[in-house]
């Protein structure tokens, strides 16, 4: 806990993993010291250009008027693929069939096929489908707009207001690290993160700096995103399997 030996984590194995696995060799909240919340990574929904739906609210009364006859694609049970699209569901009122599969990549054939209709994928991934003319994209998943891909309008403006669902990274040390030592490394990161570099780094993996925040934010931004989740896979009844 000296403050030279970090981890780089993200939602999935601090948030939603410990909800899904409850016997993982560590305890998300007992044996890391939250520092930073580095970046956000929102996703976009894509949809088969076959299907007749243009925006968020077409695509929900196409599924509410063909209940259970659209798929969706995701890259795993439990992943934030699959968490986001129940979520979608969840609000939406609507019931859609799940097809996992070992990654977002492999389903896109099948997509743009029409055998599948539609998916949440992650930005840089999934916007040259769209550029190309293969899929459609109708939103994305963030709490704003994506400066990646500011013409898309947010689920949540869309017709699903509050809708929101990232993956966020964050920056953490050993448990016991000093506040003196937290505040150095958390102080140093916010400033880099402002740095134009990092910025263009970050777009390029479809991320974008997250906004200054304390690392007690940071902790309990964490556990709020985790509650949130756990909630969904409880109601929901999804596993990791």
């Amino acid at each position: 806990p000296d403050g030279y030996t970090l981890l780089l984590a993200t939602s999935s194995t601090h948030s939603v993993a410990p909800q899904l696995m409850p016997k993982l060799p560590y305890d998300a909240g007992r044996d890391f010291t939250p520092i930073a919340h580095v970046a956000d990574a929102a996703s976009v929904l894509l949809v088969t250009p076959s299907l007749p739906a243009k925006s968020v609210a077409e695509l929900i009364a196409v599924a509410k008027a063909r209940p259970g006859q659209l798929n969706y694609a995701s890259s795993g049970n439990g992943t934030i693929v699959h968490l986001t699209t129940e979520a979608f569901k969840t609000q939406a009122g609507v019931f859609m069939t799940h097809i996992p599969y070992k990654g977002t990549a492999q389903s896109i054939p099948d997509i743009v096929a029409g055998n599948v209709h539609l998916i949440f994928d992650s930005i840089p991934s999934g916007m040259p489908h769209v550029k190309s003319g293969r899929l459609r994209a109708l939103a994305v998943t963030g709490p704003k707009r994506s400066e990646l891909a500011p013409e898309l309008p947010t689920v949540a403006e869309s017709g699903l207001p509050g809708f929101s669902s990232v993956t966020w990274f964050g920056l953490f040390g050993p448990r016991g690290m000093s506040a003196d030592t937290v505040a150095r490394v958390h102080d140093a990161f916010v400033k880099v993160l402002a740095t134009p570099e990092v910025v263009a780094g970050l777009a390029k993996l479809g991320a974008e700096p997250a906004a200054p925040s304390s690392p007690a934010r940071f902790a309990a931004m964490v556990a709020e995103d985790g509650q949130r989740w756990g909630r969904l896979i409880r109601e929901r009844k999804i596993t990791a399997e």
